[in-house]
């Protein structure tokens, strides 16, 4: 994987590894209608389609890793697909286990990434699941305070532990942005010098980060208020946490790929 494609494919697949782990390991199967799950299917199906074409134009050629990607990038994007309009003919049970399958592999992406980085892959790994999380809750838990609009009746039970695991990923990010250290890696054209050789680009993630960490706190000071209004003040500070959490794993993901 290398240059901006790669760097795209890498925060997208993220962001569908996280979003899509989120969805099936909660018991929001049992809390919301069906409707959230096909909305939520609807744009992770984009976002796999988005990761799979970037990472097919940023494979290195003659790289197996890089092979590895696109192919399993291409069968979560499938799977997405498959449970979603499994979901439109109703066959539910059919598409909660394509779903649960869709999201092994949609992580089982980050393993073959893992071993194009220029750290070693353990570390490598421990940040693409970090960013994950902290992808997948903003996405997931912006989603849903969307939904709240359309379901007056559902608790207050799945915002509040999406904003639990947000503060989560925060903490998890942080560390991963630290682990890949301060120092400059080297330039690339496809780039912006500063977020290279520079070596600003920790800084600018770790400070949205910081932000992306304030906004949680806003989330859950909002949702103490008992009026509905609060879910939709708690929505709109998920809209700010989604874009300093995607500016956090961009910058840090400048970073990530050898030069």
């Amino acid at each position: 994987m290398t240059g901006s494609a790669g760097v795209m494919a890498i925060v997208l697949a993220q962001t569908v590894a996280g979003g899509a782990v989120l969805l099936w390991a909660t018991p929001l199967w049992t809390e919301v209608k069906r409707g959230f799950f096909t909305l939520t299917g609807s744009i992770l199906t984009a976002v796999a389609i988005a990761s799979w074409l970037a990472a097919a134009n940023g494979a290195v050629a003659g790289s197996a890793e890089g092979a590895w990607v696109v192919r399993l990038a291409a069968a979560t994007a499938v799977l997405t697909l498959v449970w979603v309009g499994l979901l439109l003919a109703r066959r539910q049970a059919a598409a909660r286990a394509v779903g649960i399958v869709a999201a092994v592999v949609a992580v089982a992406v980050l393993l073959p990434i893992a071993q194009t980085a220029r750290q070693d892959a353990p570390i490598a790994l421990f940040q693409l699941l970090a960013g994950a999380w902290f992808l997948g809750a903003v996405t997931d838990g912006l989603l849903l305070g969307h939904w709240y609009l359309t379901d007056r009746g559902l608790s207050r039970v799945p915002i509040n532990r999406y904003t639990n695991v947000l503060i989560g990923g925060v903490i998890a990010e942080a560390l991963a942005v630290i682990s890949g250290g301060f120092g400059g890696v080297g330039e690339s054209a496809d780039f912006n010098p500063l977020l290279t050789a520079g070596a600003l680009a920790p800084w600018i993630a770790l400070g949205m980060v910081g932000v992306t960490a304030l906004v949680a706190g806003f989330v859950r000071a909002t949702l103490k208020g008992e009026r509905a209004s609060a879910v939709q003040a708690a929505t709109g500070f998920f809209y700010l946490a989604v874009v300093t959490a995607f500016t956090a794993e961009v910058a840090v993901k400048t970073r990530f790929l050898p030069r």
